[in-house]
């Protein structure tokens, strides 16, 4: 029995690593069956902590949650790997000093990372961002499908993925569709000819915003004469949309159905027109 607890003990205490120098780092079967166990039990217990904060969240702040639990995870494992490198001997402190430069210039180097993962933790708090948002940057426009500790990813019309940077909702002005509610305001702009009916112009605009399907019936649509141009008078039709993502849709169907419309009524779209005098100078008898 004593010399099968030797063998057991002998085991655990096998060294794989040694390197007695100064100090005195050994990486024994004990320390490595410790780090897994660690690990695991440190990964059972994060299991049990997420489940119990999100069973009565809903799906979006349970993504919410996510992105910011991913980041205590890695934080967690962090600290056990420096349980298990203390209990094996390593001086810590020797090896932190000793490359301190060498974190700084890591620091330097990853400081936009470091920025995206700040401003997603301040985008996930403050909830100025939330999935299914429909925004405008940089001249391009997206829906919201996904926001990770440091990158956000946008669904363009064109059907393409635009991954943002976090930080850059910090530093740059982004235009949100829908932060306040999901319907925005959308408008179509007109000319018509000097001359036309402007009563029948702006019927005829509201009939056709009111038969478009898409465009809400509260608020109702409106048309506003907006000015006296070169070659037309300016009309804008303005109504509203439940899903602006799709508005470039629902304002070519009202242009096609503007454009039946005018023509059933005789109502003219004039283009621009410039008249151009030619004067001939007379020859000067001698």
């Amino acid at each position: 029995m004593k010399e099968l607890w030797e063998n057991i003990e002998g085991f655990f205490t096998y060294q794989i690593i040694s390197a007695k120098n100064d100090g005195d780092f050994h990486l024994d079967v004990k320390h490595i069956i410790f780090g897994i166990l660690a690990v695991i039990i440190a990964s059972l217990v994060l299991r049990g902590i997420k489940r119990l904060l999100t069973r009565k969240m809903d799906e979006t702040d349970k993504l919410k949650f996510d992105s910011i639990f991913k980041f205590f995870n890695y934080l967690v494992y962090l600290i056990v790997i420096i349980v298990v490198l203390n209990s094996s001997g390593v001086n810590l402190t020797a090896i932190l000093t000793a490359s301190a430069a060498l974190f700084v210039g890591i620091g330097f180097a990853l400081q936009d990372f470091f920025k995206d993962i700040i401003a997603g933790i301040t985008i996930l708090v403050d909830k100025s961002l939330l999935v299914n948002d429909i925004i405008e940057m940089e001249g391009k426009i997206g829906r919201i499908f996904e926001i990770r500790l440091r990158t956000t990813r946008a669904i363009t019309r064109d059907d393409k993925v635009l991954v943002i940077p976090n930080h850059l909702f910090l530093t740059q002005t982004i235009y949100n569709y829908t932060q306040n509610h999901p319907k925005t305001r959308e408008s179509i702009a007109v000319g018509v000819a000097y001359g036309s009916d402007t009563e029948l112009v702006k019927q005829q605009l509201l009939d056709c915003a009111n038969k478009q399907s898409g465009v809400l019936k509260s608020p109702q649509p409106f048309v506003l004469f907006n000015n006296f141009g070169d070659s037309a008078l300016e009309f804008g039709l303005y109504f509203f949309v439940r899903d602006s993502f799709v508005d470039p849709r629902i304002k070519s169907e009202l242009r096609f159905a503007i454009d039946k419309a005018f023509r059933e009524h005789n109502i003219t779209i004039p283009f621009p027109q410039r008249d151009v005098h030619v004067f001939q100078a007379k020859e000067k008898s001698l």
